[in-house]
């Protein structure tokens, strides 16, 4: 019913930037919030950020000042920008979003693909 597709991912060197996209699909009625995860090799997925559609953001305490997300409401499409980017941000990263479809009056969780971040020199 729903599909993410993720985009944007790739090798970077410390203290570059990436930006992540992630765009929505499918027959959607609400976007409530739409974030990004990451999780890399023997950790737990953590969350990275989320906004919400009337923009209420919350951050990782590890990405904080550093990571930007944001959202195209029209577009259900959600955007993280990345910079000063460190050796410990390499992970797989997940776009995840909380949709109401039409027909239905809960929210449902979705999960994209995700894309590789490498950070490396």
């Amino acid at each position: 019913q729903v599909q993410l597709v993720e985009s944007g991912g790739g090798l970077v060197q410390p203290g570059g930037s990436l930006r992540l996209s992630c765009a929505a699909s499918g027959t959607i009625k609400i976007t409530s919030v739409m974030g990004w995860y990451r999780q890399s090799p023997g950790k737990e997925r953590e969350l990275v950020a989320t906004i919400t559609d009337g923009g209420s953001i919350k951050y990782g305490d590890s990405v904080k000042g550093r990571f930007t997300v944001s959202r195209d409401n029209a577009k259900n499409t959600v955007y993280l920008q990345m910079n000063v980017l460190k050796p410990e941000d390499a992970a797989v990263y997940y776009c995840n979003a909380k949709v109401i479809v039409w027909g239905q009056y809960n929210n449902r969780e979705f999960w994209g693909q995700g894309t590789l971040v490498t950070v490396s020199s």
